[in-house]
């Protein structure tokens, strides 16, 4: 009888039990499931967390079924202990999957029970990235504690504990250098979290850019510039570099557009015209319209038209529609008004 053929045999009814262990716990794990999703509301909380965490559960669930079962056999079978330490292994992964699963559903729990309702949108926005802060950070801690209790299932590795702990001074020192730029995102993160300089959706001026915060991680924030590019930037360069919150407390937004014209152009013309224009567009809130001679030099004087409007969006195009209408009155009525060079001619 060769090694294959006593394995077999040694190891038939101990493989047999432990398939059909694994085999019955995923069945019924997979009919309460379905029963269960038949009978509950998809955004309940309960449905939420067991959603996001199916799989990892039923794997968990799984494993230990195996665990069990093998826990039941003979200890001389051979490979017996090898297998149990990688079951172990696994079922130690496989629970930290399972709780990085469940506390990231706690974001999405959190941002469900706070929708963006009308009037509430500052609070909701809020609420959501101080949420995934702190998720971002509880996953960090989990896989930790979980890279750690699988390495501690090795004998080898318990045994290197004093060794270990007399050399934490200089490897802490190190891995500190060494990790000091991940770290200090990890804390400007935290920073950001409790002190709100800025939210999901929120309107920001960086780097001569106007664009959206669209997703913030545990190291990074990703912004949506206008036109659609993505500029990446580190946590800590939030808390190093001033920027500007457009919709810090609120999204209202005062635009103004200047324009030059001659010092024989009347103002009260302008002043009218850019009442009209606002009259008839969407883009004015109607709160504000100011028109005023900001500027002049030796050739001309500069008016400068302000207006408000609900958001930066508005704002943008509101200006560039004034900006336009004004342009085309003034060529169309005063056309010898516009800015001009004058000179003197003097005889030799």
């Amino acid at each position: 009888m060769n090694v294959l053929e006593m394995l077999l045999r040694t190891w038939l009814w101990p493989g047999v039990s432990a398939i059909f262990a694994v085999l019955a716990t995923f069945t019924i794990y997979r009919l309460a499931l379905a029963i269960f999703r038949h009978f509950s509301e998809s955004r309940t909380v309960l449905r939420l967390f067991l959603d996001a965490a199916a799989l990892a559960l039923g794997t968990v669930l799984c494993l230990l079924a195996l665990a069990g079962s093998l826990r039941t056999a003979p200890d001389d079978l051979p490979l017996i202990g090898g297998i149990r330490q990688v079951i172990t292994v696994l079922l130690i992964i496989a629970v930290t999957w399972a709780a990085v699963r469940l506390s990231s559903a706690i974001g999405d729990v959190i941002v469900a029970l706070n929708p963006v309702l009308e009037g509430q949108w500052k609070r909701a926005r809020r609420v959501e990235t101080q949420t995934r802060f702190l998720v971002r950070a509880l996953n960090i801690l989990i896989v930790i504690v979980g890279f750690g209790a699988a390495l501690m299932t090795f004998d080898s590795v318990k045994h290197m504990g004093a060794s270990l702990l007399a050399s934490a001074g200089v490897g802490g020192l190190i891995l500190g250098f060494a990790a000091r730029p991940v770290l200090s995102n990890l804390l400007a993160g935290m920073q950001i979290a409790l002190t709100q300089p800025f939210r999901i959706d929120d309107v920001l001026h960086v780097q001569g850019e106007w664009c959206w915060v669209e997703e913030v991680t545990s190291t990074y924030v990703v912004l949506r510039v206008w036109d659609l590019r993505r500029l990446v930037i580190p946590l800590q360069w939030f808390i190093e570099n001033p920027f500007q919150n457009w919709s810090r407390s609120s999204t209202e937004l005062l635009g103004s557009v200047f324009i030059w014209v001659d010092y024989t152009m009347p103002v009260e013309p302008l002043r009218q015209e850019f009442n009209r224009l606002l009259a008839e567009t969407k883009l004015w809130d109607g709160k504000l319209a100011t028109v005023q001679v900001t500027d002049s030099n030796d050739q001309a004087m500069q008016v400068r038209f302000l207006m408000s409007a609900a958001n930066s969006s508005n704002n943008w195009d509101l200006r560039c529609f004034i900006r336009e209408g004004l342009v085309t009155y003034i060529q169309e009525y005063y056309p010898a008004q516009l800015p001009r060079v004058r000179a003197r001619l003097m005889e030799s």
